[in-house]
């Protein structure tokens, strides 16, 4: 059923109004001035395109008076003079403001522009204009923030693949400034499985914006794609990121969650890239890895994967010290653990490998996990020494593993490529 048409004012009613337009655009202005300190903050060039949009808005308001029409005109037009940023600068609540300034200025002045009887349908017909501009505002802010969204999407994919390839250009730093990434400290990099429903075509973008959510929550800020099978998250604004890992977990698929060394910004990332990647091809030989791991507890299995940084951090932190201490006047360190090793974990049966007292052995122990940080007592930390005296003799020997799976010469994650690419970015 068609509605009926719209009662119009008469016709001294509209001119009175078309007349006083001008003025009404002022005294907006001048109210907005005065009661709007977020309008008073706005620069010249700013607060001139918002009164580009208020006389706009009044314009539109004159010239539907005149139609019969019960809708108002599409307010699009109303915004088409002002550019995109002016989005960004006024928030939609901001915009409501103007809208609502603008109706009570219309308001208080309606009686004098009104003829005889008109004063009633010149209020109706602001209130009406007014609801149906500030739902078409909405829609405005709505498509705005889409597009908005879409083009971060593809700068954090972008910023993410730069960081896979350690490619800190400026590119890549006029990217992340434009992602307000350019001064966050404190920068880790997590990747894991990607939940097994993200190979529907929208669950990517659900997925991410999930962990985003999550994130900012907990008062950090994160990047996050899905690129391919893997869900790949930049964790910033934090030095423990385990905590807020551990809180994002359920977002990733199954298996283990691992998380890169933090670095002191996202310039650095890379080598926390490089930790992570090479620890989630490695977390397979490790079947009870815990839910979310540090690339640090990763070392021994990374490093007999044939990741070289893994190699040299593991005997650094393991192996070398055991050395020194058997090239200067300490306990011969080295020589203790390989006896624990070798004896299964034995006091007794150590000790009588090595002539000493029982005492003797636990002492020594304790100052292995002293200069090491490893109790051998905890049979994942004897796994670790071992290996790592194991490729300190093979370093001796000259013998050097070959490159993990997945990782190039240098013992870096191989490039994903452009195709990787696109599939990250097409969210």
């Amino acid at each position: 059923m068609t509605s009926p048409p719209r009662r119009l004012p008469g016709e001294g009613t509209a001119h009175t109004v078309e007349q006083s337009a001008g003025e009404l655009a002022r005294l907006a202005m001048a109210r907005m001035d005065e009661t709007l300190g977020w309008y008073r903050e706005l620069s010249a060039a700013q607060r001139s395109q918002v009164g580009l949009v208020a006389q706009a808005g009044i314009s539109q308001f004159v010239e539907w008076l005149r139609q019969r029409e019960r809708h108002a005109p599409s307010a699009i037009s109303i915004f088409a003079n002002a550019p995109q940023e002016l989005t960004r600068a006024v928030s939609l609540r901001h915009t409501l403001d103007l809208v609502r300034t603008v109706v009570d200025v219309v308001e208080a002045r309606a009686t004098s522009l009104a003829g005889p009887g008109d004063e009633q349908l010149v209020l109706e017909s602001v209130l009406r204009f007014s609801r149906e501009i500030a739902f078409a505002a909405a829609e405005v802010y709505a498509g705005a923030a889409e597009a908005r969204g879409a083009w971060d999407a593809r700068l954090e994919a972008l910023v993410v693949d730069a960081v896979l390839r350690g490619e800190a250009d400026d590119s890549m730093q006029s990217r992340a400034a434009a992602l307000g990434w350019d001064d966050v400290a404190g920068v880790t990099f997590v990747v894991g499985r990607a939940p097994l429903a993200a190979s529907s075509p929208d669950a990517p973008a659900a997925t991410v914006d999930s962990l985003r959510r999550a994130a900012r929550h907990l008062g950090v800020e994160a990047l996050a794609i899905v690129q391919r099978d893997r869900l790949i998250a930049i964790v910033g604004g934090t030095r423990d990121p385990l905590p807020v890992v551990e809180h994002v977990a359920d977002r990733f698929g199954p298996g283990p969650v691992v998380v890169g060394p933090t670095v002191p910004h996202l310039f650095a990332a890379g080598r926390s890239a490089r930790a992570a990647l090479s620890g989630l091809t490695a977390a397979v030989a490790w079947p009870g890895a815990p839910r979310v791991v540090e690339s640090d507890e990763l070392l021994p299995e990374r490093a007999l994967a044939g990741d070289l940084p893994a190699r040299r951090r593991l005997l650094d932190r393991a192996h070398r010290p055991l050395t020194e201490s058997a090239q200067s006047s300490q306990s011969p360190l080295l020589e203790t653990a390989t006896a624990y090793f070798e004896h299964g974990g034995s006091l007794e049966a150590s000790a009588r490998a090595l002539f000493v007292h029982p005492n003797t052995v636990r002492y020594r122990l304790a100052r292995i996990t002293d200069v090491t940080g490893y109790d051998l007592t905890r049979p994942r930390d004897a796994w670790a020494v071992r290996v790592a005296v194991t490729l300190g003799r093979l370093g001796g020997t000259g013998a050097t593993p070959g490159p993990a799976v997945g990782l190039s010469d240098a013992g870096q994650p191989a490039p994903v490529g452009r195709r990787g690419l696109e599939e990250s970015s097409n969210l």
